[in-house]
């Protein structure tokens, strides 16, 4: 038996602004930042869980506060106990009364609890000498659908329909696991697209995108339409006309602007717009994906939870779920969102880039498709080429796709030497900077 004796946090931030790698329509100067966690237990095996928050800067120390509020639920509590039941220890955190006043199952202290949702997972799965995604695709029927909250998504989906989706998944399961490894999941690249590029490194970065096999491209848009006009014709006369290139707005629009300035890009073709609007006004996006048809509405890097995400399938609002690693409580509640996508028939294309949650996503992504949708069709993972170095486990790309994680875990360690060089403010990167 072992207990957990401690959570060790980090505030994590890393210099972004300064080359503009980040920028779009809603955030100029972004510092890619995570709120780190690392579980740590008596065990003589030496394995710890990690975790994190992604945030672009200020306001980082203060979910790196929330992570630590929880330290006192699980110190000297039995490690084994709490990774057999993982169902049951998520419940223990969201469900607590006092914790729960702060959102409820909102903001930042649900994304806290994400935050150590994921890094017990990737406890649960170094010890079990497996990757995360593979952990969960070997799981059966019954211990998956029993990861999942149905409280106030039951309307959508019960247990046992997801048991049925997933035991309807079983005959073909190795046979996918086998070509996932062999193959890799797609990937779309955001690198060419942020606002703070000029157009020759935007042409440059398109160039390499279609050399390196991508099957999508995102332009960050919204800031002004006469420049993204010129910057989507730039896109275009590289990668050509049929090539899919999506929109990204971050939010930037009130809903009948964001009709109108969708309609002018029209003629370049879009593959969807993603956040168009504020993420909250889950009936403008409905308005919006009315007005805007047959051009695809994309959401979800902002959704707060899983009713959110019940809604927006409820209402036609979304077209492309954008399930994020470290927005919702974790592994548990993107699982439960992936089960109601699975019942509305929508594909999921994860939000990533960022610190870390290209690798993190990535074996939801998997887990999907070997367990859950058992498809690969309409599906993709962004891909942003930023601070993977830092990772003991960095997604690797080739031809465009992300090749299968190997190692045990969830791919959330970051390297102790980046932890103490980029910790803020005392971090020997921002002393010499």
């Amino acid at each position: 038996m072992s207990t957990i004796t401690g959570f060790k946090t980090s505030d994590m931030r890393f210099p972004t602004s300064k080359s503009l790698d980040g920028s779009d329509a809603m955030n100029a100067d972004p510092d890619y930042s995570a709120a780190y966690l690392e579980v740590v237990t008596d065990s003589a095996d030496g394995h710890s869980g990690h975790g994190f928050v992604f945030t672009i800067g200020r306001g980082n120390d203060i979910q790196v506060s929330a992570i630590k509020a929880l330290e006192p639920m699980f110190i000297g509590k039995n490690t084994e106990e709490l990774l057999e039941d993982m169902g049951a220890t998520w419940k223990l955190m969201v469900h607590d009364s006092q914790f729960r006043w702060l959102g409820p199952e909102k903001g930042v202290m649900h994304m806290a609890i994400g935050a150590v949702t994921n890094a017990l997972w990737d406890l649960k799965a170094k010890r079990a000498g497996l990757p995360l995604w593979l952990l969960l695709a070997r799981m059966s029927p019954e211990q998956l659908a029993d990861l999942v909250d149905y409280r106030y998504i039951s309307d959508v989906i019960t247990r046992d329909e997801a048991i049925e989706f997933f035991s309807a998944q079983l005959p073909g399961r190795e046979a996918r696991i086998n070509h996932l490894i062999a193959e890799g999941y797609p990937a779309y690249t955001t690198s060419p697209g942020w606002l703070g590029y000029d157009d020759a490194k935007l042409t440059r970065l398109c160039k390499e995108a279609l050399a390196e096999g991508f099957g999508q491209i995102k332009l960050k848009v919204g800031a002004d339409l006469e420049d993204d006009k010129r910057r989507f014709r730039i896109a275009r006369q590289v990668m050509g006309d049929d090539y899919p290139i999506a929109i990204d707005a971050n939010q930037r629009w009130g809903v009948q602007e964001a009709i109108d300035w969708v309609s002018e890009l029209r003629e370049f073709d879009p593959a969807w717009i993603e956040e168009p609007t504020s993420p909250d006004d889950l009936l403008g996006h409905a308005t919006i994906a009315r007005g805007v048809h047959p051009i695809r509405v994309a959401t979800g890097e902002h959704g707060a939870n899983r009713v959110m995400f019940k809604q927006l399938m409820q209402a036609e609002a979304i077209h492309v779920v954008q399930i994020d690693a470290a927005r919702v409580a974790g592994v548990n509640e993107n699982i439960a969102i992936m089960l109601m996508a699975r019942k509305m028939n929508l594909p999921v294309c994860p939000h990533a880039g960022g610190v870390g949650l290209c690798e993190a996503v990535q074996h939801l992504s998997m887990f999907d498709y070997v367990a859950l949708s058992g498809t690969m069709e309409g599906r993709m993972i962004e891909y942003v080429d930023h601070l993977h170095e830092h990772f003991l486990d960095p997604v690797v790309i080739r031809k465009g796709r992300y090749q299968a994680p190997e190692l045990p875990g969830a791919s959330n360690e970051i390297y102790p030497k980046s932890r103490t060089g980029f910790e803020f403010p005392a971090g020997s990167e921002w002393r010499d900077g």
